[in-house]
């Protein structure tokens, strides 16, 4: 926090307000874009392999979220539009193990 204080010319109440918004999570506000080329970047060069959403307010701030960084990413290749199944099993891509009990 010290570093990015003094990178960005931050006062005190900068500091504190940056913290106690996000709880100590990371902040990434801005455009849908910059939202998607920062995840994308972090994504890209190995800093991150996938994110928590944290909307500031709910049910609308994720639904932004959605409705706006979620197609940028689908336009990209980056985030899946259709699942393959109906089971998580299935969007894992992930066998279903034999039953004991029921012979296939």
């Amino acid at each position: 926090m010290l570093a990015k204080g003094r990178r960005e010319n931050m006062t005190l109440r900068d500091l504190y307000n940056l913290t106690a918004a996000a709880r100590g999570h990371w902040v990434l506000c801005g455009s849908a874009e910059r939202i998607a080329d920062t995840l994308q970047l972090w994504f890209d060069e190995h800093a991150a392999d996938g994110f928590n959403v944290m909307p500031p307010y709910f049910h609308e701030g994720f639904e932004d979220f959605v409705e706006l960084v979620v197609p940028i990413f689908q336009e990209r290749g980056l985030f899946r539009a259709d699942y393959e199944g109906t089971t998580l099993r299935d969007h894992l891509g992930l066998a279903r193990p034999a039953n004991p009990y029921f012979a296939a």
